[in-house]
């Protein structure tokens, strides 16, 4: 049988927000830039119009997504 035994000092840390913030709003810009390069067109494309297609081609190409 074994018995769980409680450390002192070993409660949950709480993370504050001004340090969260900066990582959230990072991860979303990328999340962003990650569908206008790899899925902005056609079909799923949000933008009439290939302007956005035209401005991110060489990018989708660097990155290995295909487009034609």
């Amino acid at each position: 049988m074994s018995a769980t035994v409680a450390l002192p000092g070993s409660s949950p840390v709480a993370i504050p927000v001004r340090e969260i913030a900066p990582w959230i709003v990072f991860g979303v810009v990328m999340l962003l830039a990650l569908y206008f390069v790899g899925a902005e067109e056609g079909a799923t494309s949000l933008i009439p119009g290939m302007y956005v297609h035209e401005f991110v081609h060489d990018g989708r190409h660097l990155l290995g997504f295909p487009c034609h």
